[in-house]
């Protein structure tokens, strides 16, 4: 197989071709964005017609949520035409096309677990473009898109490193408690996106670590298993947008994706986001 990667130095383009690094995996380019611009329709075009690859995993995207608010039409054109464009020269060359897509594609209003067939209502330009940059996905008929959450990975800003950051000059921080849903830790991602390549069971997935938690109970363990001596104040969005004085993008309440879909394809589940938060802070501490 040969792989081509976008934005492999965020946190899981860098886990995917680690991941490929370990499975002897070598014959594959993996570009950001200071050596492939997504919205250059001409330069993805020739590139990606000139390498020729089997596989396009598409990690490029603009994720900075609160930012897009301002910036509707640069977000567009990076995760619509962006996605537009690698969708184009994904069909052209018949590559397998991996999209990766996030749970704003959801209002958070729905009681229990969201299932892929379940309608789509995004309440923020970064939900919205990647909504639209699904659709572009699904043009090419080997396309896998999964939607993932609270992502964090060792090359990037997460919440995680927020977490262990604050908690160098603070004793108490006030947290959100009603938002829920689950982290996914990159490495346990990359592993599954490459287990798909082999396979034709093209679609829709939910892919993130197992269980459920709210921000505040993912701070709680954060700092417990980090034996740190942090007071987490469990508030609602509301009152921390009130203490904070901030302005933030709509953030779903009920980010709780089913995984059943993946399990019934015949993919690992991915370990309990404890188990995923264990092991990166252990990956953590040996980066410092």
């Amino acid at each position: 197989m040969r792989y081509f990667i976008t934005g492999y130095k965020g946190q899981l383009g860098y886990d995917v071709t680690r991941e490929l690094d370990k499975r002897g995996e070598t014959d594959y380019l993996a570009l950001d964005k200071d050596e492939l611009d997504i919205t250059n329709r001409d330069a993805v075009l020739t590139l990606i017609k000139e390498y020729n690859p089997d596989v396009i995993i598409h990690c490029a995207a603009w994720t900075a949520v609160d930012k897009a608010e301002d910036m509707e039409e640069i977000v567009k054109k990076v995760n619509v035409e962006g996605t537009k464009n690698i969708t184009d020269a994904s069909i052209l060359v018949g590559a397998k096309l991996f999209y990766i897509s996030t749970d704003y594609v959801f209002d958070g209003t729905k009681d229990g677990l969201y299932t892929e067939n379940d309608e789509v209502n995004p309440k923020s330009v970064y939900g919205l473009t990647k909504y639209l940059g699904e659709v572009e996905a699904r043009r090419n008929p080997k396309h896998f898109i999964t939607r993932i959450s609270w992502v964090f990975g060792i090359n990037g800003n997460n919440f995680i490193k927020t977490m262990l950051k604050l908690a160098e000059n603070h004793k108490e921080l006030n947290v959100v408690d009603d938002q829920v849903g689950s982290p996914t830790y990159t490495v346990d991602l990359a592993k599954v996106l490459i287990d798909m390549v082999n396979t034709d069971k093209y679609g829709t997935y939910h892919v993130n670590n197992d269980g459920y938690c709210s921000w505040a109970e993912f701070a709680d363990y954060i700092f417990e298993s980090n034996n740190l001596d942090i007071k987490v104040n469990h508030v609602t969005t509301e009152e921390y947008l009130d203490i904070t004085g901030t302005k933030q993008a709509y953030r779903p309440r009920n980010s709780k994706l089913s995984k059943a879909k993946l399990v019934e394809n015949g993919f690992e589940m991915l370990p309990s986001w404890q188990d995923a938060t264990n092991r990166y802070c252990k990956e953590l501490k040996k980066t410092k």
